[in-house]
């Protein structure tokens, strides 16, 4: 998206900008330069909030944090006694996002794990009761933290999966890096199965949402 064309999407949401969001992205792009990018914009940011509120969840578990932008918009949305799990694999990133959690007031709703997401994943309870989950991590993983995350998904939660359309790559036949490769097997493979609904929108880099199929088919 043309950048005046973002801004203009933003001013034009309600409430508008952002400031804490915009200061963070601002500290991360001048820690971390181009790795800033991984960070979510605030049109994402909103859609997570809607869909952590629409699900009514007060369990959510996040896998990337990075410097906390998704964290941020994603802990605003909980319920009073409501807790956001992040997982990561370094506090040199999570570290910077601290001071903007606090300053949203919204620090101790947010616990974070560091250390390999997959095992840490598998020590969370089976009857977690996860009501939403935002993963945006190494995209060979997806797979697998779906796997991890799809039985722990209360009925009427959902998942979503940042960057499946990975920058257009997945349409692109001549592209075998690893994690193009990775993301278009874990998109095909999502679109056979017949247990949960999934859509794919063109927020940000392709965000795709899954959950459990309603008995009675499609819907």
């Amino acid at each position: 998206m043309p950048a005046e064309l973002y801004e203009y999407v933003v001013e034009h949401c309600n409430p508008g900008p952002d400031p804490i969001a915009d200061e963070l992205a601002a500290t991360t792009e001048e820690r971390f330069g181009a790795l800033s990018l991984m960070n979510i914009g605030q049109d994402q940011g909103r859609l997570l909030m809607w869909l952590v509120q629409i699900t009514g969840a007060r369990t959510v578990v996040e896998v990337g944090t990075f410097t906390g932008m998704s964290a941020l918009w994603l802990a605003r949305a909980l319920p009073d006694g409501g807790r956001l799990i992040c997982f990561d694999r370094s506090d040199e990133y999570t570290s910077v996002g601290r001071p903007f959690w606090e300053r949203a007031g919204v620090a101790d709703r947010i616990d974070v794990r560091l250390g390999d997401a997959a095992e840490r994943l598998g020590e969370l309870p089976e009857d977690l009761d996860l009501g939403f989950a935002f993963v945006d991590a190494d995209k060979v993983g997806y797979q697998r933290y779906l796997d991890l995350l799809l039985p722990r998904l209360r009925p009427g939660g959902m998942l979503a999966f940042d960057n499946t359309l990975w920058r257009g790559q997945v349409i692109d036949d001549a592209d075998h890096s690893d994690d193009t490769v990775a993301l278009r097997a874990f998109n095909d493979a999502l679109a056979r199965r017949d247990d949960v609904d999934v859509v794919m929108l063109t927020v940000g880099d392709g965000v795709t949402l899954v959950r459990h199929r309603i008995s009675g088919g499609r819907g």
